[in-house]
């Protein structure tokens, strides 16, 4: 029997973010989240649509459940406003096809993936 190991996540699946303002706790300051593509389960009670559109409340309910570390929801919604907006675009992108972020990119004239 030969054993096989399961293929490497895609890059995609994944997005560092650098806080403007780190969350404060006892063990030390988390300057940088690591986002997580969610699943379906982890989707439950949102709507895409409002995640896509930046909806303060859903972003601030989903990042809870994809965030490395993982976040607290009262620390989710203490973030500044800077970095729930840049929470709000990542996770935005990660519902994007190759597609629409090609044509974000043609737009804006950089990069928006790693695809």
């Amino acid at each position: 029997m030969t054993e096989t190991t399961p293929p490497a996540p895609p890059s995609n699946q994944f997005h560092t973010l650098t806080l403007e303002y780190p969350i404060q706790r006892e063990g030390g300051p988390i300057a940088q989240l690591t986002l997580r593509k969610p699943k379906g389960g982890e989707l439950r009670g949102l709507n895409i649509q409002s995640l896509m559109a930046g909806d303060v409340v859903s972003v601030i309910t989903l990042l809870p459940r994809i965030s490395m570390p993982i976040i607290t929801a009262h620390e989710a919604s203490q973030l500044e406003a800077e970095d729930i907006a840049e929470a709000a675009g990542t996770i935005s992108l990660f519902f994007m096809s190759k597609a629409q972020k090609r044509m974000v990119e043609e737009v804006m004239g950089g990069s928006v993936s790693k695809d």
